[in-house]
């Protein structure tokens, strides 16, 4: 396995079986989202519309280091949970230097991440958005904050539960993850489009006078 893939995270993927069918999702982007986008924002060709490239999924772990060494049922939990929602082995990254204030030292385990690409993102994005995110407590949409200049989109969650992948009821504890969308050839204004148009539960503005 090349040195490259396992910087992305794409260091193999779980022993459960993968879907067979082509990724709904991917169907829908490509049949429809990506013509209306491309009609929306004056991009006929389909070469310069945007693509979604790739999902990170993060997990910090740095918190939870004890004498600069990470708790065995922390990362052994950490790592199940990204293997149970991606079906992909997560990596974990090392600290690349010592950083005194977070008590953190040189190649101390810190996160663990995986990185979704072709089908594997499209599944993970349509649990994502049609099973994980109901399930948020007092949901009340996403924010539309968190796009970067380049159209990437990054989100939060603040614990596993909400995927009905995992059990908690079987977990050592509970942690969040980042989660962050890459887009190619995209802006704030069409990464939102795409999204919304592929079911993405943006919050909705406040109307006019309300509370």
């Amino acid at each position: 396995m090349s040195k490259e893939k396992q910087h992305n995270g794409e260091t193999g993927s779980s022993d459960a079986p993968q879907p067979t069918a082509p990724p709904r999702l991917k169907v829908v982007f490509h049949n429809e989202v990506s013509p209306k986008a491309g009609e929306q924002f004056g991009r006929s060709n389909v070469m310069s519309r945007p693509e979604l490239e790739k999902i990170v999924v993060s997990v910090n772990m740095g918190r939870h280091l004890e004498n600069n060494k990470l708790p065995a049922q922390v990362k052994d939990t950490v790592i199940a949970t990204l293997t149970s929602i991606t079906g992909q082995k997560p990596i974990v990254i090392r600290a690349k230097k010592s950083v005194s204030n977070f008590k953190v030292r040189e190649e101390a385990e810190t996160a663990a991440m995986v990185t979704l690409r072709r089908d594997r993102m499209w599944y993970f994005l349509d649990r994502l958005i049609n099973l994980a995110t109901p399930r948020i407590k007092d949901f009340r949409g996403l924010k539309t904050t968190g796009f970067d200049a380049a159209g990437n989109y990054s989100l939060g969650l603040n614990e596993q539960g909400v995927f009905p992948e995992i059990d908690m009821g079987k977990v050592n504890f509970t942690h969040g993850m980042n989660i962050n969308l890459v887009f190619s050839g995209s802006n704030p204004e069409i990464s939102r489009f795409v999204l919304g148009e592929l079911g993405m539960p943006f919050a909705k503005p406040r109307e006019a006078g309300a509370a």
